[in-house]
């Protein structure tokens, strides 16, 4: 099995599709290594490309505040997305893009092996649960597969452009804590 050292050192010299050519920084992921619960975004916006860090803007701090309401933060869960590089105007990442890039976060879930993963909006949830999932009507839902419960919840960026899905995410949060201590969640 790869190491941490080697899997990100093989992420960050990745030039396996075109979004390498346009990047500033690969954002590998952040947060505990040997967290019980895996966040996994779309992938890196502007302020993300340029300091390196999965969820540093206003999306960030929204996620920072999510997380603190099921009494969590980024000490003890880890943050990846699904492509390590910022597509062009945060457009969605394309499926040979997806492709490209997610054997990393396949990778990181296999050094992690985290009991919880929570898809943060469509793309995480149409890559990692299923291709036709649809986040407006199966937010919430658990699935269990190969032994990692998952779910997926509104991405913050979608929850700041429109404040009427909140209710639903606080929803969708309440869930993942009951799922937490349902596991009986530790680390």
């Amino acid at each position: 099995m790869q190491s941490w050292e080697e899997l990100e050192q093989s992420c960050r010299g990745c030039t396996n599709c075109g979004l390498c050519q346009g990047r500033n920084n690969v954002v590998f992921g952040v947060g505990n290594r040997n967290a019980d619960i895996l966040f996994v975004g779309e992938g890196p916006g502007e302020q993300e490309d340029l300091q390196g860090e999965p969820f540093v803007g206003p999306a960030g701090k929204l996620l920072d505040d999510m997380l603190s309401i099921i009494d969590l933060d980024r000490t003890v869960c880890y943050i990846g997305n699904i492509v390590k590089c910022r597509p062009p105007r945060n457009r969605d990442p394309q499926d040979a893009e997806q492709e490209a890039c997610i054997g990393y976060l396949r990778k990181q879930i296999e050094l992690i092996q985290p009991k919880i993963i929570v898809c943060l909006g469509r793309i995480a949830a149409t890559r990692l649960i299923r291709p036709d999932y649809r986040i407006t009507r199966e937010h919430g839902q658990w699935v269990e597969k190969d032994g990692i419960w998952m779910t997926a919840t509104y991405h913050p960026s979608a929850l700041l452009r429109d404040v009427t899905k909140r209710p639903d995410a606080f929803k969708d949060l309440l869930s993942i804590r009951q799922m937490m201590r349902k596991l009986n969640m530790n680390r």
